[in-house]
């Protein structure tokens, strides 16, 4: 049974967990599989969103800490080709969870249940958030005296409240998906049948607009973070000057103008 479904339907990479007996927790295996997954999608010119879900009661519970952690640090020798990637140089274990990895398109995450540890950073990697009635967030690792190393200080506190990402940091609590709706983590809170509905109709209204565009607002808002405003302001034209130019850009406007469902090429 492969680790993790990836399929392309309609101009939607749909990649699913497939540890459900492990919770999605991520072995050298499936590190390995997501990283390979990230750059497929990201290399393929037919797709234009990603949606990330998983299998049985978890999206991701974040690292294995029976087979990835040992061989960490050492404790366990690499035994076979994906235990080599993840200790070798590709820093696979940091593309797996997306913190040195962009995919360049927009991401929407389809939370089924615990999204915890690698898990909720994978979410706050992602765009825009779906969760289950029945999702669970959190950062657990201080509770166990580790640090979490894949962005977690660094986007959760510009994505939330400040004192809420600190709670959630400092205290490794988790908090329900109603709870992570509350504070804008995720965007929607569905029961769990129309989980994948409410992600593939999200999907569906960015799909239909030009790509091109797309992609250019979505790498100047991430571009433009942190920024101060008159920097960001000159970042921001240069993305909107590339769409300017666009062949799409012209093709817009004329489908408007003739009524008609525009024929964009991504370019």
């Amino acid at each position: 049974m492969a680790v993790l479904g990836y399929e392309v339907k309609d101009n939607v990479a749909i990649v699913t967990l497939n540890r459900p007996k492990a919770l999605n927790s991520v072995n050298p295996e499936l590190a390995c599989a997501l990283a390979d997954a990230w750059v497929a999608a990201r290399d393929d010119d037919n797709v234009r969103v990603i949606i990330v879900t998983g299998t049985g009661r978890a999206f991701c519970t974040g690292d294995d800490l029976k087979e990835g952690a040992p061989l960490l640090t050492g404790a366990r020798k690499p035994e076979n080709d994906w235990d080599r990637r993840v200790v070798g140089r590709e820093n696979v274990l940091m593309k797996a969870f997306l913190r040195d990895m962009d995919c360049e398109k927009p991401m929407i995450t389809a939370v089924n249940g615990f999204a915890v540890g690698g898990g909720c950073e994978i979410v706050h990697a992602s765009d825009i958030r779906v969760a289950s009635s029945e999702a669970k967030f959190g950062l657990g690792e201080v509770r166990w005296a580790l640090f979490p190393l894949s962005g977690s200080t660094v986007r959760l506190p510009v994505q939330i409240p400040y004192a809420r990402a600190m709670e959630l940091l400092l205290t490794g609590a988790n908090i329900s998906a109603q709870e992570a709706e509350k504070i804008g983590f995720v965007n929607y809170v569905v029961p769990p049948d129309q989980l994948m509905a409410k992600a593939m109709a999200i999907a569906g209204l960015i799909k239909a607009n030009g790509p091109f565009a797309v992609k250019q607002i979505r790498a100047s808002v991430k571009a433009c973070l942190g920024v101060p405003e008159k920097m960001a302001f000159k970042i921001e034209e240069q993305y909107s000057e590339s769409v300017k130019r666009s062949e799409d850009s012209k093709e817009g406007p004329k489908a408007f103008m003739e009524k008609r469902k525009a024929v964009y090429k991504g370019r």
